[in-house]
């Protein structure tokens, strides 16, 4: 994989820096995100793709070992029983690379997101 530090203006190309097996996990989980949350901007913040509705919505990343899925610490809580098999820390979930994504939890994560930031304005 290629350094963090490499230099990327859209979520097309930060995939693109990665290898072929954790690129097709990385546009599986993005086709997902845009499915549940079809009116989200998708944007590059804090260095990762980021998908934006009126404020922060989810953000995701890869790492050498897993990918790294934000959904804010919200997003986490509410659904900490489904996600107790996965790694997880205050707004962060890390799915293994050698698992399958699990893309039904995924949706139910983002469309909770999409909620709570078009009632929080």
């Amino acid at each position: 994989m290629k350094s963090q530090t490499t230099t990327f203006t859209t979520i097309e190309e930060y995939i693109a820096r990665f290898p072929a097996d954790i690129q097709e996990k990385l546009r599986e989980l993005r086709s997902t995100i845009q499915a549940a949350a079809p009116h989200a901007v998708e944007k590059i913040s804090y260095g990762m793709p980021t998908f934006y509705l009126k404020k922060n919505l989810v953000h995701f990343a890869a790492y050498p070992t897993h990918i790294g899925f934000y959904p804010a610490p919200s997003g986490v809580e509410a659904f900490r029983a489904e996600l107790e098999r996965y790694h997880l820390s205050k707004g962060t979930v890390r799915f293994p690379l050698d698992q399958p994504l699990p893309l039904d939890l995924i949706t139910r994560i983002v469309k909770f997101r999409v909620e709570e930031n078009l009632t929080a304005w």
